[in-house]
């Protein structure tokens, strides 16, 4: 629909030889002192202005932004395209395509269901790293992808013909977001003669790296994009805009990975949840391109919308090198020129907060056990990791061994100097005999596209590499090495440089083009390996290049998680323990007797821009995505359905029909109070969606790996909760099942445990079978649950399996932002506990009965600022009673869940018209 265009913005651009229709932001009065990102979100108003969802007053109220005001302004968003990966891609094509059958069952036309705005997937989360050390190590990976895949990709490429818009990047390409950088993001959209700015949803949360490249966009989750793509805008309220000044240059010796640590626990620490962060001042320009693009991808991990730089000399130049065409720089710039919106470091836009880094002051650097926002100055890391152990091993018992704490033990204080010990022998397949203990470092991952987007970090771990080989270094034998870079050029250049046998002699051989460790994809560990770490129960660690080392995420037999850059991962490799000091121990010793030191193979600075400025050419990226969406011969083999709707198999399971649609009426029941429901889960802080739907390796005895025996598949084909996300049946029963959820109800337990009250005395059952039997007694349920429920991945799933498991509403201290809004996306109530007020200042211990009772005014259009909650005994005794704030924030979001959902809301949106 054409703007209405009150302000009568719309004007001419001429660049070359070719005129241009845009939205001229310079009439709205105060447009001149908006952030860069306000700017980019008034375009947007003033292109889809239609007088109802998008209005005069809305335009206005951008344009007078009060930065200090708190947000209350809905607006509506209107991304310019979608994109996704295939974790969370798959259920979003299997929801588009129950959609289409349900439009025909009330009476529409399936192919209404269409994506409206270009939609992208690319293929990067479904290798794992089976195979490792070996040349081969990558044409085995990626034949063991295509086998355990093989439905999963005949539905992408189905769902490629079948949809309009719908493009996907087949398997062994690269990640999403360093695909997305590096070849799909327009920057500056043009679109039937009219040209305006790249905005960009995603459906992974790390969709921010494009940030790095002044595009503006977020991670939303499955639902939120499906709905985006079929044109609904995004409901959001004007947000306040962090100010990050950054002024000098980074020191010798840090690396990119070291300031977006830095950045990282200054954001966390300082609080900027539902906001956005722009980053202005002198020392942007000094920010190399590929630094932004690792800054704005952990905009998640401090826990922003987004994290912003805007355009300038520095972007066109990469976009350049990169491989987009002259006319298309030469419309980027003179938009953001003409628009206002190309970066002057004389001009300071309006900021609701400030913050300031002097880029010199960063230092080496690394993030864990648990937690990225949880920074480590290299120089402290033995002595932290010898404190941070006491949460991991318990006092010693009879056998002289120590065992994995239960949630109510207590802890050894090692207080940073003595440890525990629990050497275990353990012969590896050479026949070489070794001893693990505690802190052993048996992953050591070159991955994710935060680090390996950026060439400096890669090119700084090769020539690490290089050094350390010629000194006759070598990995710890018991380390699993491994790389996996986000784009084909990355191997291109490090073997134009010369580079790649000296990762390859330190075990770090290619291993796939994806996202491997960093999503919980590292594979097994050697067998050896896994049996000592179990025997001694020990708390070894990862050491990877990515942004997430949440617990349970990356291997279940790795207890502790440690960020770091690609050169520091290498070093780690050679070390083999976290219980080393790499500023002061030697990592071995040389030819002539000498110790060698991490500063003796360290490269400068000059050595690896030298290799860098020699090693990358434009051409290089121009012939990788030359035809980016044909795939190899085995993704054009792969045999596909035709037609608009697609045949679901019955037996399949990987992909089933969503049960989202089934039974739905044409109009919405009216929402009702939540009376007598029990808890299923009690939960403390930071509890993540990778907590509530982990990604990772799926266990036999569990009721996922149960359902998949039942019908057939082997433990060796289980591949992982990701890769089964198009199957609701295996992800409702790995809801709340990560191996690491501690459910308060269920002490002494972890996993997917809970306490069952539809039995007498209650006892201790999975999750899934809990649910199932107070579904079967129609009893609805509560989640309790402590800060930042709900942080990390923007994982639909994590939203969808709390639903079908029906529990009705969650109560928490805070949320982050992205599961916030994919709960009401599903139908559940967001609920906040009152300012100070906790589950246990309240006395909760969640074996109460909940009612909730004001829901029923959501009927009338309004949006209550609380719900009172009444909590009672089984024996009917008040035990608490309190008013929890509604986060239900915008009008847009209280219509999704008065339909149950967006996506019912959209449905029915479609046909109504």
């Amino acid at each position: 629909m054409p703007s209405i265009d009150t302000f009568a913005a719309k004007a001419n651009l001429a660049v070359g030889d070719k005129n241009y229709e845009i939205f001229r932001i310079d009439r709205v009065h105060g447009h001149e002192r908006l952030p860069y990102s306000l700017k980019i979100l008034l375009e947007n108003l003033l292109r889809t202005e239609d007088g109802a969802n998008i209005t005069e007053g809305h335009i206005r109220a951008l344009g007078s932004w009060d930065p200090n005001a708190k947000p209350s302004v809905e607006i509506q968003f209107t991304p310019a395209r979608v994109i996704m990966q295939d974790f969370t891609g798959v259920p979003c094509v299997v929801d588009l395509a129950t959609m289409r059958e349900a439009v025909g069952d009330l009476g529409g036309d399936p192919s209404t269901i269409n994506p409206l705005a270009p939609a992208e997937l690319v293929i990067d989360h479904s290798v794992i790293v089976d195979y490792f050390g070996h040349p081969d190590s990558f044409a085995r990976n990626v034949e063991r992808e295509y086998e355990r895949n093989r439905e999963r990709y005949q539905f992408l490429r189905w769902g490629q013909t079948a949809f309009d818009e719908f493009k996907v990047v087949p398997p062994g390409t690269g990640i999403v977001h360093q695909v997305n950088i590096e070849h799909l993001a327009r920057v500056v959209m043009t679109r039937d003669g009219l040209a305006y700015p790249d905005t960009c949803v995603g459906t992974d949360s790390h969709t921010t790296m494009e940030n790095g490249i002044g595009v503006l966009g977020w991670g939303v989750g499955g639902i939120e994009a499906e709905a985006a793509m079929l044109g609904q805008p995004i409901s959001m309220l004007i947000p306040r805009v962090v100010g990050f000044k950054l002024t000098g240059e980074l020191p010798a010796g840090a690396t990119a990975t070291d300031l977006v640590l830095t950045v990282t626990e200054m954001l966390r620490n300082h609080g900027v949840v539902g906001k956005f962060v722009e980053f202005y001042g002198d020392g942007v320009t000094a920010v190399p391109l590929a630094n932004r693009a690792t800054i704005g991808n952990m905009s998640p991990e401090f826990g922003s919308t987004c994290a912003i730089f805007p355009i300038d000399d520095e972007t066109i130049s990469y976009l350049r090198l990169t491989g987009r065409d002259e006319h298309s720089l030469a419309l980027t710039e003179a938009y953001a020129k003409e628009q206002g919106i190309w970066h002057d470091p004389s001009v300071e836009a309006a900021y609701s907060e400030y913050l300031e880094l002097d880029l010199s002051t960063v230092v080496p650097s690394i993030a864990g056990p648990k937690r990225p926002q949880d920074r480590i100055a290299l120089s402290n890391a033995k002595s932290t990791w010898r404190h941070d152990i006491g949460n991991y091993v318990t006092e010693t018992d009879e056998a002289g061994k120590e065992s994995f704490p239960a949630s109510d033990s207590p802890s050894i204080n090692t207080n940073g100097h003595n440890r525990p010990h629990n050497p275990v022998p353990v012969t590896m397949a050479d026949g070489t005999t070794v001893e693990l203990d505690h802190g052993a470092v048996v992953i050591a991952a070159i991955t994710s596209c935060t680090n390996t987007s950026n060439p400096y970090v890669m090119v700084g771990a090769a020539l690490l590499a290089k050094n350390a080989v010629d000194k006759g270094l070598s990995r710890k034998p018991w380390v699993k090495t491994s790389l996996a870079p986000g784009s084909q050029v990355v191997t291109g250049y490090l073997d134009r440089a010369g580079l790649t046998p000296y990762l390859d002699k330190l075990g770090f051989n290619l291993v796939g083009y994806g996202c491997t460790t960093c999503i919980g994809n590292s594979g097994p560990l050697p067998t050896e390996v896994s049996a000592a770490v179990a025997e001694g129960d020990l708390a070894v660690t990862s050491v990877l290049s990515g942004n997430r080392n949440f617990e349970g995420r990356i291997n279940p037999d790795v207890k502790m998680n440690y960020l770091a850059s690609p050169p520091l991962v290498v070093a780690y490799a050679l070390a083999g323990s976290m219980d080393f000091d790499l500023n002061n121990e030697a990592l071995g010793i040389d030819s002539s007797g000498q110790p060698v030191y991490l500063a003796d193979i360290w490269p400068s600075s000059e050595e690896i821009s030298a290799v860098v400025n020699s090693s990358i050419g434009r051409e290089m990226f121009t012939r990788d995505y030359a035809n980016v969406f044909e795939g190899d011969d085995r993704w054009r083999a792969l045999p596909i359905p035709t037609g608009d709707t697609f045949e679901w198999d019955a037996d399949s399971t990987y992909v089933r029909k969503a049960p989202y649609f089934d039974g739905m009426p044409a109009k919405p029941e009216p929402v009702t109070d939540i009376r007598d429901a029990r808890v299923l889960a009690k939960l403390g802080d930071s509890v993540t969606t990778d907590h509530i739907s982990p990604a990772g390796a799926i266990k036999a005895d569990s009721p996922a790996g149960k359902y998949l025996k039942e019908h057939g598949v082997s433990p060796a084909d289980f591949n992982s909760y990701g890769s089964r996300r198009g199957n609701h049946e295996v992800m409702i029963r790995g809801t709340f099942a990560n191996i690491r959820l501690r459910n308060q109800i269920a002490p002494g337990t972890e996993g997917g445990f809970t306490r069952d009250f539809t039995v007498a005395d209650a006892p201790v059952s999975t999750i899934y079978d809990a649910a199932q039997n107070y579904a079967a007694a129609e009893t609805p349920l509560v989640v309790l649950a402590g800060k930042e429920y709900g942080s990390g991945s923007s994982r639909d799933w994590a939203a969808k399996g709390t639903s079908l498991l029906g529990v009705k509403a969650v109560i928490a201290e805070s949320y982050e932002r992205i599961h916030r809004s994919n709960l009401i996306g599903m139908g559940v109530l967001p609920l906040q506990f009152p300012e100070g007020a906790t589950a246990v200042t309240l006395g909760l211990e969640g074996t109460e009965v909940f009612s909730i009772a004001g829901v029923t005014a959501l009927n009338d259009g309004g949006i209550p600022d609380t719900l009172r909650v009444t909590a009672t005994s089984p024996e009917g005794e008040e035990v608490a009673a309190f008013d929890a704030v509604l986060r239900i924030d915008t009008p847009g979001e209280a219509e999704y869940y008065r339909h149950g959902g967006i996506l019912q809301y959209v449905l029915r949106s479609l046909i109504a018209k």
